[in-house]
């Protein structure tokens, strides 16, 4: 996992699962053209979501369904819409590693997990940002709600501070 130099703290985390899981996928890209990753599209098969057959179709639901399960978490219904999210666990405040819904520009929205903040922005590892598992900044004034589900809160959750540094994403795709 080759993460920009600002994020480097995060591979010696003591991290809740999700982002431990979401983090081991970092970088996957999907495929341009006509042609579809087959790592993207088995995460669908291994979450049960045969209606998902392409990586042109919206995908950070799946990324954050494949993430779920692969913690033994239960995936809401309709996983591959970001605004589904908003059913898993329950609310918390951002913190590290906790599930982010953001609304888009247009309808829809977005889904990923918190990495940090600034002042303005949330630090979100999320599939389908710049087409592949990234890490972009995010607007706060789009958070629709922060979910998480654990037995018993890692002591490793919490607020994470980060410099204001890097695109703010406007539109994921």
């Amino acid at each position: 996992m080759d993460l920009p130099s600002q994020y480097k703290w995060l591979t010696k985390e003591s991290a809740p699962t999700m982002l431990v899981k979401g983090l081991e996928l970092y970088g996957t890209t999907e495929t341009a053209g006509n042609v579809n990753n087959p790592v993207i599209l088995s995460w669908a098969s291994e979450c049960g979501l045969p209606s998902y057959n392409a990586d042109s179709i919206p995908w950070c639901g799946l990324f954050i369904a494949v993430v779920a399960k692969r913690c033994f978490k239960k995936i809401p219904a309709n996983a591959l819409w970001a605004r589904s999210w908003l059913a898993f666990g329950d609310m918390c405040e951002p913190e590290l590693g906790c599930v982010l819904v953001f609304s888009r520009e247009g309808g829809g929205g977005h889904v990923g997990l918190y990495i940090g903040q600034d002042s303005d922005c949330y630090h979100v590892l999320g599939g389908n940002q710049g087409d592949k598992v990234s890490i972009t900044r995010i607007k706060k004034d789009r958070l629709l709600g922060a979910r998480a589900e654990y037995v018993s809160k890692p002591l490793s959750v919490r607020k994470v501070i980060l410099a204001a540094s890097g695109q703010v994403s406007t539109n994921e795709a």
